[in-house]
């Protein structure tokens, strides 16, 4: 039985003090301060607690403490669908995320070089041992089997591209594709509508003029025309695709990571892409060299000035779907490999005039269209104090102190 207590007796005094642990918020919350709600302190407490506080009703301010800086050496990992930039950067500058090293690169170029030369060795002896296409003649590509054959070990090279930016940079694959880390897509039909005047004429009017100072003569389509259309449409532009990912998507970004300016390193690495792209494609001669030496550099331009790969993609694409339309209708005296013999200057003239067009209009374009040119951000650097030395870098530490002024530190803002 209770005994009983006069009104107003305190009661029994326990003579004994608490030496437990101080009271805890939820899930291992820091100390709760009382009288502290949203940075303003109530008066002070009389006694050991004055009576029972209530628990508040908003975020408390973290105190400061060990709980607020994460160990040394661990870096916490921002949460999903944050940017991994701290400020907005170009397009070419994509991989300089806040965990860039520059090795990375070299890793990804590595791991590209290697599963690549697999991948594209599986399809073509794929393709022999199959049978699927027994009288291939390997240097004519108005064939249709040798076009798909060599359209399809091209392509595996898009998804060869992603891994590299995934397992050697930690990032989406997406930020092979564009500033927005993934294809626009409305910007397609506008490029494509942009090119077809430009590089369309300029495609006619080199095949007039090798068919006027070479003699040629129109054979007419072969018996397998239908089938060259049908591969052209369905993997040309894959094809195409596959080597912009390779030589904008990765390569320029490589190169232009390594150079801290975005101007100098985007100049940079047009030349020593388009340089390269020529090179790839085996040219004969000198002049063909510096036509698709050209041709690289547009790519280039129009990357630099839409901010993705999207008016590269239709550059390419555009290009080479007409030639192999046009080439295979036309007949076996049309050659679409090299600039045709004493048409150097005439043939890299005409191309450089209709590049050149194509990569005007789609500078004007950019007040209609508006396309992203430079990445989100989130700064998640911490400032430092004047005069206090910068810790090692962490992004840990900003990220907690964001969701306080938020959520306060247990969530319940």
């Amino acid at each position: 039985m209770t005994a009983w207590v006069p009104p107003g007796d305190p009661g029994p005094v326990d003579d004994e003090p608490y030496t437990g642990p101080p009271p805890t918020g939820p899930y291992g919350a820091p100390p709760y301060v009382p009288g502290a709600l949203h940075g303003v302190h109530s008066l002070p407490a009389t006694g050991a607690w004055a009576g029972p506080v209530a628990w508040p009703l908003g975020p408390v301010p973290l105190q400061s403490g060990p709980h607020s800086v994460p160990p040394p050496g661990v870096r916490l990992a921002p949460p999903p669908g944050t940017p991994p930039h701290d400020v907005p950067v170009p397009f070419l500058h994509a991989m300089r995320a806040r965990d860039w090293r520059w090795w990375r690169p070299l890793l990804g170029l590595l791991l590209i070089a290697v599963v690549y030369t697999v991948a594209a060795t599986v399809v073509v002896v794929a393709a022999f041992i199959t049978g699927a296409f027994p009288d291939l003649q390997l240097l004519d590509l108005v064939d249709p089997g040798v076009l798909l054959i060599t359209n399809l070990s091209l392509i595996v090279a898009i998804p060869i591209v992603w891994l590299a930016w995934v397992a050697a940079h930690g990032m989406a694959r997406g930020w092979s594709s564009s500033v927005l880390a993934r294809l626009r897509w409305r910007l397609f039909l506008p490029f494509t509508l942009l090119s077809l005047p430009t590089l369309g004429a300029g495609i006619l009017l080199t095949l007039l003029l090798g068919f006027l100072l070479e003699d040629g003569d129109v054979t007419g389509p072969s018996s397998s025309y239908v089938w060259l259309v049908l591969v052209v449409l369905l993997t040309t532009p894959l094809q195409s695709a596959a080597e912009e990912y390779v030589f904008r998507g990765y390569l320029s970004q490589a190169i232009a990571g390594w150079i801290r300016s975005p101007r100098v390193g985007a100049v940079v690495a047009g030349v020593l892409t388009a340089a390269l792209f020529s090179a790839a494609h085996a040219p004969p001669d000198a002049w063909t060299f510096l036509d698709r030496f050209a041709f690289g550099l547009a790519a280039s331009a129009v990357v630099w000035l839409t901010g993705g790969l999207e008016a590269a993609i239709v550059l390419h694409a555009v290009n080479n779907v007409l030639v192999f339309l046009l080439v295979g209708g036309l007949g076996d005296d049309v050659t679409s490999d090299a600039v045709p013999a004493g048409t150097g200057v005439l043939v890299v003239a005409v191309d450089l005039l209709a590049m050149a067009a194509y990569v005007a209009l789609v500078a004007r374009s950019r007040e209609r269209l508006r396309p992203e040119t430079v990445t989100g951000a989130e700064d998640l650097r911490r400032p430092s104090p004047r005069g206090v030395p910068e810790p090692p870098r962490t992004i840990g530490y900003a990220l907690t102190r964001r969701r306080e002024a938020q959520h306060g530190p247990w969530g319940m803002g």
